[in-house]
């Protein structure tokens, strides 16, 4: 079956997605290649990305159950017949860097306390106590007082570390961006901490991924990326998807409410509408039936796409505003009276 993945994470096959993800985060943060100077470890460390790499996506991990690692990675034809390509980078400080918002999380704690070889003596990541938020997609929000984190200082026991409260800004995207992902670039100033104990302005550039039907509320965080101080960790900078006002569709979870306005007539006689889509593309909405203020239809898999499985999307939802005349010749009044039922 070629390389385990699974067993390089130290998982079963029946893992769950939040258990790759702590496998990864506690693996990577072990066997970092800057912090363990073991042999074996950059292999290891190489290894452990790869398979994150894959079983973190769920198509990847779809055609490595099906086929093991050569079928993952070469494309080779499954049970199923399809083929599927994947070719793994070979950058795991890449993967490293994805995962957490940045290639070391840890360096803006180090620079604070002096660094490995600073202060307060050397330091393993074992060490360190890290929340379960600590991933590039959205950890935990902390109240307005910030937190701390526990750290072992050799001989001095458990130290306090407070962490300025999180930095929030509202990402908007457009319906657009979420029916197919896209990727942000977000400019953030902060100030950094020199050696000598001043201060200066730093404009730094995250780039943040979007995935298709990320829904509004979604938070991206990024670890330590706020103002350095030289007794506390720099705040989390947290950017909270929104969505951008869009003059057809409303959104309503995974659908797309769209108010068609007709007349009197096309609701009582039939009409044919073209209802537009979020590719630019129009659909053909036939209606035959009497058309009631109340009345809803359905376009199906015209909406948005569902956050976990992207494949699957959600409908248009069409709602209808009847015009109504504003005023009736009498002989009309007259001979809708006589025709239509009590």
């Amino acid at each position: 079956m070629g390389k385990d993945y699974y067993k390089a994470l130290g998982l079963t096959k029946s893992a769950t997605d939040d258990e790759i993800k702590k496998a990864y985060k506690k693996m990577a943060l072990k066997y970092h290649p800057d912090k363990n100077k073991s042999p074996g470890a950059e292999e290891k460390f190489k290894e452990i990305a790869e398979a994150y790499e894959v079983l973190s996506d769920p198509e990847k991990r779809k055609m490595y159950d099906l086929g093991g690692s050569d079928y993952a990675q070469n494309g080779t034809s499954g049970p199923s017949g399809t083929n599927f390509s994947y070719t793994y980078t070979g950058d795991p400080r890449a993967t490293f860097a994805s995962f957490f918002g940045s290639e070391d999380p840890f360096s803006a704690f180090f620079s604070n306390l002096g660094g490995v070889g600073g202060p307060y003596g050397g330091r393993n990541d074992e060490d360190i106590i890290m929340d379960d938020g600590f991933t590039s997609h959205g950890g935990p929000a902390f109240g307005p007082q910030g937190f701390t984190r526990s750290f072992n200082m050799g001989g001095m026991g458990k130290q306090q570390i407070k962490q300025d409260p999180p930095v929030n800004h509202d990402l908007y995207v457009s319906l657009e961006e979420v029916l197919k992902g896209c990727v942000k670039r977000m400019k953030i100033t902060r100030k950094v901490l020199n050696n000598d104990g001043s201060f200066r302005r730093e404009d730094k550039v995250l780039s943040i991924t979007v995935k298709p039907g990320w829904k509004a509320g979604t938070r991206i965080t990024y670890q330590k990326e706020g103002d350095q101080h030289p007794s506390r960790l720099p705040a989390d900078v947290v950017f909270v998807i929104k969505d951008k006002p869009d003059p057809r569709f409303k959104r309503d979870g995974m659908d797309l409410r769209y108010t068609a306005k007709i007349s009197l007539r096309d609701a009582l006689c039939g009409c044919v509408l073209q209802i537009p889509t979020l590719t630019g593309s129009r659909v053909q909405l036939k209606c035959q039936e009497l058309i009631k203020p109340n009345s809803v239809k359905r376009i199906a898999g015209q909406g948005l796409p569902n956050p976990k499985e992207p494949s699957k999307r959600g409908d248009i939802i069409v709602n209808f505003d009847i015009k109504f005349p504003d005023s009736l010749e009498p002989n009309t009044r007259q001979l809708l009276y006589d025709i239509l039922p009590a």
